[in-house]
C-alpha cells in the first residue's frame, strides 16, 4: 500500500476516507501542511492538502526533497499553490466539482439569516424575549440579486435567487452562451444590485473586487455575500462601509487572513486581528468558518475524487483533474 499524508485533519474528513479508501495507507495529520510541518511526509509519495494550506515554494522543496510526488488538493480552488514553482517538479491535481449544491444554498442560508434575524430571534426566544422589535428585514421578492461568477455555484443561486421571484444580473468575463443569465458590466453590477453575491475564483483580475471604489459605486442598503475567496473583499473597505452604513449587511464564510484562524477553536484565545473581530461582532454581519461546502454529500464527492486522483498517478494514467501552470 502506498504511504499517503493527510494534512489539516478533522473528524469529517476521516469519515469519508475511511470508509471509501481501500488502497492506501492514509496518516493522518490534524495541523496544515506548511514548509514547516512538510517533513511529516517522510516516507509518503503524495499528500492530501486542503484550501487553508500553505504551498509555497518553500513547502514544494521540502516535499520534493522528501521524495513526494504528488500533491492532491481536497478542495476546488488553489490559490494557495504556487503553480508556477511546482511546475516540472510536483504534479498538482485537485477536486473541481464537489457539491455547488452546498455552497449555493449556503449562500442563501446566509442571506436569510442576515435579512430576517433568524440568529436574533433564536437567542431571544430561548431567553423567552418575544419581542419583535429590532428584527425587521425586506422582501427578496422583486428586489435585484447581482452575481459575480457564473460558473456552477453561481448559476445555481442564480436559480435559487429567480426561485424567490427575484430579478437577476450577473458578470462574467466568459459569459454563458444560450444561457437565460442576463449579463451586464461589472459596473451595472455595483450600480442597480440590491444583493450582490460573489462566486468567482480568486484571479489576479478579482483580487480585491470589492474595494473603496467598488463599494462607492453601489447602492446605499446593498447587501454583500462571499461564500468563494476571502481575498475577492478588500476587508478594511467593507468594514469601513458597514460602519459608514453604505452596506445594510454581509454574509461571509470566507475572509481573506482565515489561513491561520478557520477550522479550528480560538474561543478561549484573544484574536489579534482586528479587522476579524470588529467584522464578527457587527449586527449586521453574519460570519461563518468556510462552511459553505460541509454536506454529507460534498463530503462523499470529495473522499471519491480524490481517491480516484491518487488512483490515476499511482496507476501512471493521465491526470483528469490536474492543475497545470498557465501564463
Amino acid at each position: 500500500m502506498e504511504k499517503i499524508a493527510f494534512f489539516d485533519t478533522k473528524p469529517y474528513d476521516k469519515l469519508w476516507f475511511d470508509k471509501l479508501n481501500t488502497e492506501y495507507n492514509i496518516k493522518y495529520l490534524d495541523y496544515k501542511l506548511t514548509p514547516d510541518s512538510a517533513a511529516a511526509a517522510k516516507g509518503c509519495k503524495a499528500v492530501v492538502a486542503f484550501v487553508n494550506d500553505t504551498i509555497s515554494r518553500e513547502t514544494i522543496d521540502e516535499l520534493c526533497a522528501l521524495g513526494v510526488k504528488l500533491i492532491a488538493l481536497r478542495c476546488a480552488g488553489y490559490n494557495n499553490v504556487d503553480l508556477k514553482y511546482a511546475k516540472d517538479k510536483i504534479d498538482v491535481v485537485r477536486v473541481p466539482v464537489y457539491s455547488p449544491y452546498a455552497v449555493a444554498e449556503h449562500t442563501m442560508a446566509l442571506l436569510l439569516t442576515l435579512n430576517r434575524k433568524i440568529h436574533k430571534a433564536f437567542i431571544r426566544t430561548r431567553d423567552f424575549n418575544f419581542s419583535l422589535n429590532g428584527l425587521t428585514g425586506f422582501d427578496l421578492h422583486g428586489k435585484t440579486a447581482g452575481i459575480i461568477g457564473t460558473g456552477q455555484i453561481g448559476r445555481i443561486f442564480i436559480d435559487i435567487c429567480k426561485g424567490f421571484g427575484m430579478n437577476v444580473i450577473a458578470y462574467d468575463p466568459y459569459p454563458m452562451e444560450n444561457s437565460n443569465i442576463e449579463y451586464v458590466p461589472l459596473n451595472k453590477i455595483f450600480e442597480e444590485s440590491d444583493i450582490i453575491s460573489l462566486h468567482c475564483p480568486l484571479t489576479k483580475e478579482t483580487r480585491y473586487i470589492i474595494n473603496e471604489r467598488s463599494l462607492a459605486q453601489m447602492k446605499s442598503g446593498v447587501v454583500i455575500l462571499n461564500t468563494s475567496r476571502g481575498q475577492l473583499i478588500d476587508s478594511d473597505a467593507l468594514l469601513q462601509s458597514l460602519k459608514d452604513g453604505k452596506v445594510r449587511g454581509a454574509g461571509l464564510d470566507v475572509y481573506e487572513e482565515e489561513t491561520a484562524l478557520f477550522f479550528e477553536d480560538y474561543s478561549s484565545t484573544i484574536v489579534q486581528d482586528d479587522v476579524l473581530a470588529r467584522l464578527v461582532s457587527l449586527p449586521n454581519v453574519i460570519m461563518t468558518s468556510h462552511q459553505a461546502f460541509l454536506t454529507d454529500e460534498a463530503l462523499q464527492k470529495i473522499a471519491e475524487v480524490t481517491l480516484f486522483n491518487l488512483h490515476q498517478f499511482f496507476s501512471g494514467e493521465a491526470l483528469k483533474n490536474e492543475v497545470v501552470y498557465k501564463k
